[in-house]
């Protein structure tokens, strides 16, 4: 298992994703991406996004953090996140901010919650635009670049990362199409 930049070629994986979990893709750019990915499989399996906002003073913001089904659970968006922070050291930032409705994943990493009015100016908007679209349960954390910590049960987690089985709730019966499968004599039964 690895985190990498994505590429171009990763851009429909990613937005059947970010579609698929509901997640805030504003303003998307692939080349603002990273992706984890399976090395024997070559498999995409989780994705984030280090989002430069440009204003007086330049913000960094990690979003678009998600992790498909079956590898959640298992250190994929912990790393994830800990390759983003790096990379805002990278940009020299030294404070990369969040908003989301889940701090409690985040703030084992150091994140922590700020108030509304603390909020960049170029995050303000944003913030305000995404309580709108998911609720008033959108709150803004910050973090310093250089306390960042991975917690070693994650770190752990992702050396031995495999997918979970699934159980496919998705797939649709009979009775999905008002057929009853007992009294239907064929697979087009119209009732006549």
């Amino acid at each position: 298992m690895y985190v990498r930049d994505a590429k171009n070629r990763d851009e429909a994986w990613l937005f059947d994703r970010i579609d698929a979990l509901g997640i805030d893709a504003e303003a998307f750019r692939s080349r603002d991406y990273v992706l984890a990915v399976e090395e024997e499989s070559n498999e995409r399996v989780g994705f984030g996004r280090l989002r430069i906002h440009s204003g007086d003073p330049e913000v960094c913001e990690l979003t678009s953090i998600g992790v498909v089904g079956p590898w959640r659970g298992q250190g994929v968006g912990a790393h994830v996140v800990e390759r983003l922070v790096a990379e805002a050291g990278d940009e020299e930032f030294e404070t990369v901010f969040v908003l989301t409705d889940q701090p409690d994943y985040l703030t084992q990493f150091g994140f922590k919650r700020i108030d509304a009015e603390r909020v960049p100016a170029p995050l303000a908007g944003r913030l305000e635009r995404k309580r709108e679209a998911v609720g008033e349960a959108v709150v803004p954390l910050a973090a310093d670049v250089a306390a960042f910590e991975m917690p070693d049960r994650l770190r752990e987690a992702f050396k031995t990362a495999a997918p979970a089985e699934e159980t496919d709730d998705s797939m649709e019966t009979p009775e999905d199409f008002g057929i009853d499968p007992e009294t239907a004599t064929y697979k087009y039964d119209t009732g006549r």
